[in-house]
């Protein structure tokens, strides 16, 4: 495992981190505890020192489960969380940024990781409005920082562009976004060279689209009520279930799996302080973690991915319409 600073927040991470959506129950489909348990110690056991979570995954089971693996080792971990998203179903996405709910979110939250502080603590999907209208949101946060409760603070963002807005406006400096192989709008919208100018940190999420970039989906399948990929019409995801098809010329004869291409993709731009694939099995772990020692991608391999990138459609902007 190899390891980089997150901007200027102080914290080092590991380049690959453990994003902890699915394993809260409710929108990956139903897990076993056990198995996201050894799961987690697994992946520390094999370096992996970020794991980022959310009081909304499974309503704070994520955050349990994830406290009751690492709580022997939590002087060597770096765990992130977040504050302000409400449970909801669909694309409508209700929030609390009040000061009132950030603390007793943060309280619940450490209280469920059995830790009395957080190393970063983000915002989870505020509008910029929001931000704009309520400055007590920024003040709570570095209110929370000087208490103590929190090493580092800032935004999962629902867009790069408002990722890149908040360090204007508000001065965060610790971002989380989405990047992949077909969702490149760190680099469209400036973020991403902002971050390297600005010592912003990187964490870079849905790094396989809700694991569409693995190549292990068709796009024909069929998912429960509780899995968010049920929100989407068909057509989408067949549009995500045909890239790995797209970009084959980062796997036939590399040696690479379509996840460590999705992975070595984001790990190649420097400004990239971790990417957080969701885990479920050691094995995926060790694919994933395998993916750290593999060769960067080469140059020709980089603009060909871009020149796929913006000579295909992979979103289709009508998809939550009517949805």
């Amino acid at each position: 495992m190899r390891y980089r600073q997150l901007g200027r927040t102080g914290l080092e991470v590991s380049e690959i981190g453990f994003g902890t959506w699915g394993l809260g129950g409710n929108s990956y489909g139903p897990v076993d505890d056990a198995v996201s348990v050894d799961a987690l110690r697994y992946a520390y056991e094999r370096g992996i020192t970020f794991f980022d979570t959310s009081d909304l995954y499974g309503n704070g089971h994520s955050e349990d489960i994830l406290g009751c693996a690492l709580k022997r080792v939590r002087d060597k971990v770096v765990i992130c969380s977040k504050v302000g998203l409400l449970p909801h179903s669909g694309f409508e996405m209700p929030c609390d940024f009040s000061p009132e709910h950030i603390r007793t979110g943060l309280a619940a939250s450490l209280r469920r990781l059995q830790t009395d502080y957080l190393d970063l603590y983000l915002l989870h999907s505020p509008t910029l409005q929001a931000l704009r209208d309520d400055g007590r949101i920024v003040e709570t946060m570095e209110e929370l920082k000087r208490q103590g409760q929190i090493r580092a603070y800032g935004i999962s963002a629902r867009s790069p562009a408002d990722a890149y807005l908040s360090y204007k406006e508000f001065g965060l400096r610790a971002m989380q976004v989405n990047f992949n192989l077909i969702d490149q709008r760190v680099i469209d919208d400036g973020l991403l060279s902002l971050a390297g100018e600005e010592g912003i940190g990187l964490v870079a999420r849905t790094p396989f689209c809700f694991g569409y970039l693995t190549g292990k989906l068709t796009g024909e399948e069929s998912f429960a009520g509780i899995d968010h990929r049920a929100n989407w019409p068909k057509g989408q995801l067949k549009r995500w279930a045909s890239a790995p098809g797209l970009f084959s010329f980062l796997t036939e004869g590399t040696g690479r799996t379509p996840a460590q291409a999705a992975l070595r993709y984001c790990l190649d731009h420097p400004e990239v302080s971790t990417v957080i694939p969701g885990m479920m099995s050691r094995g995926e772990i060790d694919e994933n973690i395998a993916a750290t020692e593999l060769p960067p991608l080469s140059e020709d391999e980089m603009e060909r991915v871009r020149t796929v990138y913006n000579s295909t459609s992979f979103y289709d902007p009508k998809a939550k319409e009517g949805l």
